[in-house]
């Protein structure tokens, strides 16, 4: 998450998160569990995937190509 952070606004990753950021975090996470649920894949399973190398952009884009849109 780290690197998330400090690609996305230029922070330094090794400083803490300020009370607004860790708020921000918190909220994009909920929604990507949210998310992965809808398409069908647990929050354990995307700790795996992310664990096992995934970014969070190749997470996400996984998340995306699950997603079944109406014919």
């Amino acid at each position: 998450m780290a690197e998330m952070r400090s690609a996305s606004n230029g922070i330094d990753s090794a400083g803490p998160l300020t009370r607004n950021q860790q708020e921000v975090l918190r909220r994009a996470v909920a929604k990507v569990v949210l998310f992965g649920e809808r398409v069908g894949v647990s929050s354990d399973e995307m700790i795996c995937l992310l664990e096992g190398g995934l970014t969070m952009k190749e997470l996400l884009n996984y998340l995306v190509s699950r997603q079944k849109y109406p014919a």
